[in-house]
Formats: structure tokens, sequence, C-alpha cells
């Protein structure tokens, strides 16, 4: 019996022995896997700021275009509104080109034109630059 009661205390001591070599096993183990969740935590942390870059740009260029499309709007409608005011002008005159009073009193004025017997008088003025110019040539 003092046999099998030494190979116990062998047994048993070889246990620790390997129990011993178990914990140097896993703290060997462990230091790994803080190297590797010091790598993932880094990976981690540049796929957020990578993100974040990404995610700022976008909303810069999106803040841009809505600022230039604001600008746009802004001068399309003022471009609206004088085209606006150019129908409303010529649809005015479609309407007094109709009448043809108005027709003959245009042509009068813009084009010189009379009708039969009448006569235009020109009246020049004698303080004119063109009137000046003329004397002077005449005097040298």
């Amino acid at each position: 019996m003092g046999n099998s009661s030494n190979k116990k205390v062998a047994s048993r001591s070889n246990n620790a022995v390997q129990v011993k070599s178990d914990d140097k096993k896993a703290t060997n183990k462990a230091k790994p896997k803080k190297k590797n969740e010091a790598g993932r935590i880094a990976f981690l942390l540049f796929i957020v700021v990578l993100f974040i870059v990404i995610l700022i740009s976008t909303v810069f260029s999106d803040i841009m275009q809505i600022t230039s499309n604001r600008k746009e709007t802004q001068e399309l409608t003022q471009k609206k509104q004088e085209l606006l005011e150019e129908e409303k002008s010529l649809k005015s005159e479609v309407f007094k080109l109709q009448d043809p009073a108005y027709i003959e009193r245009y042509a009068r004025e813009k084009y010189l034109l009379t009708s039969e017997g009448e006569k235009i008088l020109i009246y020049v003025d004698g303080d004119s630059d063109a009137t000046k110019d003329n004397t002077s040539d005449d005097t040298e």
C-alpha cells in the first residue's frame, strides 16, 4: 500500500505540475489575445475614423450643393420676373399695334413717314456740335 500512496502523491504532484504548465500555457495564450484585441481595437478605430471622414466630406459636399442650388434659384427667379415684365410689355405693344391710329403715329415718329401732301421740317439747333465743327473747318 505504500507504493500506491506514493503513486498518488506523485500523480498529485504531476497534476500540480501539469496544472502549473497549463497556467503557463494560458498566460502565454492570453498575451497574444491581448495583442489581437489591441489590433482589433485599432482596426475598429480606423474604420470608425474613416467612416466619420467620409460622412463629414459627404455632408460638406451636400451643403455646398444646396448653397449653389439656392443661389441658382434666386438668379432664375429674378430672370423669370424680368421675363414676365418683358412679356407684359410685349403683349401691351401687340395690343397697341392692332390699332391703325397707333400704327400711323408710330410710323411717323419712328420712321418719319408722311401722308400725301405733308412736308417734314427738321429744325437744326445752331449750338449743336455738328454746326460748330462745320464753321471751324470753314475758317481755316
